[in-house]
């Protein structure tokens, strides 16, 4: 049995997640009342399913609870059609090939202004804290410009997000409880408050974009608005936060991984962000609810149960990746699901995949002789899996 606050397994639940995969069909576990499908076939089975459903339980009290309820009940992550058909279909002009292309210039400016700062801090301090200082600001200033959020408060983002994200843990703790519920209602406010001067003096942003289809009253009312534009300030930058310093931190603790990136990061950027993704995931558990009865992996799924897709387990299974407990940057075709699969396919996904596609070999180029300064400190969490300080000098 998994003890999924058991720091060794925080540290490292590869060897546990192997053991599961080993059970070959979806495993029941009791502490938390959920089958766990980790093999990759049924974890993607349980991505595309139909009649498994992501069905968001409000939490009780309900007063207490109230913003962070509906941010979530009114969201894309956590609705289905046609609710989601018609939340999904309003933002996914955002992140068309495009609009992502588009954005590819100011993505390249914003990695050189960090790396610039970053090679401060090697010059002053001796090193640099590749998530505080590179990885994080990085999508949080794209995501930021692509909604319209000012720039002067954009330090407020991280924190809130990682309160509110918090409460997808395993067992989040009673402090961690009060944080979502404070960050959700002060998160929901600002957002409201945007998108009360967009109506009154429209820019060329998202929250314009949405304000409009809402002011029109075609299809988006003021709540899932701002459920929206929350959802895509949290997800539009734990993905790429998480995914980057987990793939560096592996990298640099590989010698042939570390120089290849060191010796040819443009050349394999493309190749090695989607191993960054599939190698030490940043989202490891998608819970889903049964609508009607379900057969994954030949275990029946009862209506109102639930079950999860392990995506990291999925993404090491041997049977799908060759050496798949190892790390490597050239590896091609990679039908990893670190972004999820089916209705719920992360739909940041090409923007996050960008960003670190270009803030790589930036990263490299300016840095030839990375390597960690010390050791890591990760983040006490399993189901969204990243560090807190990867600090790096030359």
């Amino acid at each position: 049995m998994i003890d999924f606050k058991d720091a060794a397994f925080l540290a490292n639940p590869y060897p546990a997640l192997a053991e599961l995969r080993l059970a070959g069909k979806p495993i029941w576990n009791e502490e938390l009342g959920i089958f766990l499908a980790a093999t990759h076939a049924d974890a993607n089975a349980v991505l595309r399913t139909k009649t498994l459903g992501r069905i968001f339980q409000p939490k009780q009290p309900e007063y207490e609870w109230h913003e962070f309820n509906w941010l979530h009940a009114d969201s894309i992550l956590d609705s289905e059609p046609p609710k989601h058909t018609r939340l999904r279909s309003l933002v996914s002009k955002a992140f068309n090939r495009g609009k992502i292309e588009s954005l590819r210039p100011l993505v390249e400016r914003i990695a050189h202004e960090l790396a610039d700062d970053c090679a401060s801090k090697l010059k002053n301090d001796g090193r640099f804290d590749i998530i505080a200082d590179y990885a994080e600001p990085l999508p949080v200033k794209v995501i930021a410009a692509l909604l319209g959020f000012p720039a002067e408060d954009e330090h407020l983002l991280r924190p809130w997000s990682q309160s509110i994200v918090k409460m997808y843990e395993v067992a989040p703790s009673e402090q961690d409880r009060d944080a979502a519920k404070l960050a959700a209602h002060e998160f929901a406010e600002y957002v409201r408050g945007l998108m009360h001067q967009r109506k009154v003096n429209p820019t060329e942003d998202l929250i314009t974009d949405l304000v409009q289809v809402e002011e029109a009253g075609e299809r988006l009312n003021a709540q899932e608005l701002i459920a929206t534009c929350v959802l895509l300030l949290n997800a539009g930058h734990e993905a790429s936060v998480n995914g980057f310093g987990n793939g560096i931190v592996a990298a640099l603790e590989r010698d042939s991984q570390a120089k290849l990136l060191r010796e040819h990061p443009r050349e394999v950027a493309e190749t090695a962000v989607d191993e960054f993704l599939r190698f030490d995931a940043p989202l490891h558990l998608f819970e889903r609810t049964a609508t009607a009865d379900t057969e994954i992996g030949g275990v029946k799924i009862a209506q109102g149960q639930k079950i999860a897709a392990l995506l990291g387990s999925a993404n090491r299974d041997g049977t799908v990746f060759e050496r798949g407990d190892e790390m490597d940057l050239t590896r091609d075709p990679n039908p990893h699901i670190g972004f999820g699969a089916g209705i719920h396919f992360c739909i940041g996904a090409p923007l996050a995949r960008m960003e670190m596609a270009v803030s790589l070999p930036v990263l490299f180029e300016r840095f030839p002789k990375l390597m960690l300064e010390s050791d890591p400190i990760r983040r006490p969490t399993f189901v969204l899996r990243g560090y807190e300080r990867v600090y790096a000098c030359e």
